[in-house]
């Protein structure tokens, strides 16, 4: 079976994506009758050498998002995967020599096809009188021994791009360009790694893997690689990248050990997720670091893709000052990203956390006594919540993401854990205020939020006084914040519900003598039942509420756990006698 892609045919993709990166750039233009991008400003380039490059499409941005000051002149294109024409490379030639170029340097990867028909068109165009050069990029570091066809080239020709167009923009000659570039080039070694294929428009992946298989050393254009590793941490897998990279014994490592200095590139090889891509840079980062790498740059995102193949590769460069100057060169390519000229290794990563305001001690006189008290109280409210886990979770699957349960475990361990560094504050204030720290912190999702708003505005009138009626009032208080910055209201299907159900029954604590057990218990019991009433509501807000309601014949899950807290609650008030 073919995959699926966002295209309007499969033989003009190639036509329509490069269209659709002019269409949306200015500074780029097409050379008629070609599929070829160039820079708009060409005629601002005379008596400067011309730098073109290119190769089969589906590794976008690679290679016509590097066109542009300081970068390239201008790319040619192929068909997916496959080389470029030596009609369409001849005619770029041609078009930046007549432009009044002194010479141009074709910049090419290491693929047969590649090599033929850049090669070829140079040949024809030197024969025309136009002086051109030729550099093949062979970074790839996977074959531990030498193929007669040498190494691939992968990522690591961006950075000849780099370097040659900051040499090209400050006015260098087509030799010694081409003689620099050849020299960093053997600098460098790439390593990729793929959890599957990708697939070329119109047809079926060009490999399987298992589940709990990665390729390693793949190529860029769907080819498998040089062996299958059972699936492990990010950890795990960039250790093993780099091993293999920079290990002696393999004969196309780059020799980079404790002590180099690197430009390192950690390139999404086009359908991994940004934070997996975080992950993995990370990873590379600490372990570099870990060996005694330094790190100079480093350039994180997707610059030389294989269509939709989730997967990472990773480059290394090794730099000196000079050379890092040509990295940190401006550039107006679109797909270079802006990296601050700053060294990665030795730089602070972190700053120290504000300091918390300082909190009066408690003030009343039974404080030991009360908090045992809310110790009790917590300790039953955790215990309820860890029971619920997966009936919470079973409940919220109807709503899509299923982790209600989880995400109130969380809390409760939370809590555990900090009952575990001492007792808690014994003035009300300062216990809810210091809960919904923690919550905001800890527990995540909307609920952690919901939470610490409703203990953060609970906590204000508890400042003053903590009888009966102050209570009450805190619990006005939550109900109004939760309303106000969740949106939600009674009847929307949410844990307001069984909130707003016994807050209403707590508007009698507000009486002369009111009795707490017996409101209270009136309370739980209007929130259970507002809970079970739930199931019954069409939601109104939160997740819910974009599923249809025919679907959602359960109570809220957030709502069955607040009545379980309030029951908890109760139930240890009643036992201690209060």
């Amino acid at each position: 079976m073919t995959s699926k892609k966002l295209v309007n045919s499969v033989a003009g993709c190639a036509d329509d994506a490069l269209a659709g990166l002019v269409a949306c750039n200015p500074s780029l233009q097409l050379l008629q009758g070609h599929r070829v991008a160039l820079r708009s400003d060409l005629d601002s380039l005379k008596g400067r050498v011309a730098l073109l490059s290119g190769g089969g499409s589906g590794h976008e941005p690679a290679h016509a998002g590097f066109i542009g000051k300081g970068m390239l002149t201008g790319v040619i294109a192929g068909a997916v995967f496959t080389s470029p024409a030596v009609g369409s490379i001849l005619a770029a030639i041609r078009a930046v020599a007549q432009a009044g170029t002194v010479g141009t340097l074709l910049i090419v990867k290491n693929y047969t096809g590649d090599r033929l028909n850049f090669g070829l068109a140079r040949e024809q165009a030197r024969a025309e009188g136009i002086p051109v050069e030729m550099v093949v990029v062979g970074d790839d570091s996977a074959f531990t021994v030498l193929k007669k066809a040498g190494r691939r080239g992968l990522c690591g020709t961006v950075l000849i791009h780099k370097v040659a167009g900051a040499l090209a923009e400050a006015g260098v000659g087509l030799e010694e360009i081409t003689d620099r570039v050849s020299v960093v080039a053997t600098a460098m070694g790439t390593l990729g790694v793929s959890l599957s294929s990708c697939s070329v428009p119109g047809s079926k992946p060009t490999f399987e893997l298992s589940a709990d298989e990665v390729e390693l050393g793949l190529g860029i254009h769907g080819e498998a690689g040089v062996r299958r590793i059972k699936m492990a941490t990010a950890d795990e897998i960039v250790a093993l990248m780099l091993d293999h990279m920079t290990s002696s014994s393999n004969v196309s490592h780059v020799p980079v050990q404790s002590g180099s200095s690197v430009v390192l590139m950690v390139n999404n090889l086009g359908g991994l997720s940004f934070l997996e891509l975080g992950i993995i840079a990370d990873a590379t980062v600490r372990s570099l670091e870990g060996r005694g790498v330094k790190i100079a740059r480093a350039l994180v995102g997707t610059f030389m893709s294989a269509l939709e193949m989730p997967g990472i590769s990773l480059t290394l460069l090794l730099v000196d000052e000079p050379l890092l100057e040509l990295i940190d060169a401006e550039t107006t390519a679109s797909a270079w990203p802006n990296v601050a000229r700053v060294w990665v290794t030795g730089r602070k990563r972190s700053r120290a956390a504000p300091t918390e305001p300082l909190v009066a001690p408690d003030s009343t006189t039974a404080a030991g006594a009360a908090s045992r008290q809310m110790v009790l109280v917590l300790e039953r409210v955790c215990t309820t919540l860890l029971g619920l886990e997966e009936r919470l979770n079973a409940l919220d699957r109807a709503a899509g993401d299923g982790d209600c349960g989880t995400t109130h475990s969380r809390a409760a361990r939370a809590i555990q854990g900090w009952l575990k560094e001492g007792p808690p504050p014994a003035s009300p204030a300062q216990l809810l205020s210091k809960l919904s720290f923690l919550l905001l912190e800890k527990m995540g999702g909307s609920s952690g939020a919901l939470y610490g708003l409703f203990l953060t505005a609970a906590a204000q009138p508890l400042k003053a006084k903590t009888d009966l009626p102050a209570w009450s009032a805190a619990m006005d208080a939550g109900l109004e914040a939760m309303q106000k910055y969740g949106k939600a209201a009674p009847g929307d299907r949410t844990m307001l519900d069984s909130l707003w159900a016994a807050g209403q029954e707590l508007q009698a604590w507000k009486s002369p003598g009111a009795n707490l057990l017996q409101i209270l218990t009136k309370a739980v019991k209007s929130a259970e039942a507002a809970a079970e009433a739930t199931k019954n509501m069409e939601a109104g807000a939160g997740r819910a509420s974009y599923i249809s309601s025919a679907r959602l014949n359960q109570p809220d899950p957030g709502a069955v756990a607040a009545a379980a807290i309030l029951r908890a609650i109760l139930e240890v008030l009643q036992s201690q006698g209060v």
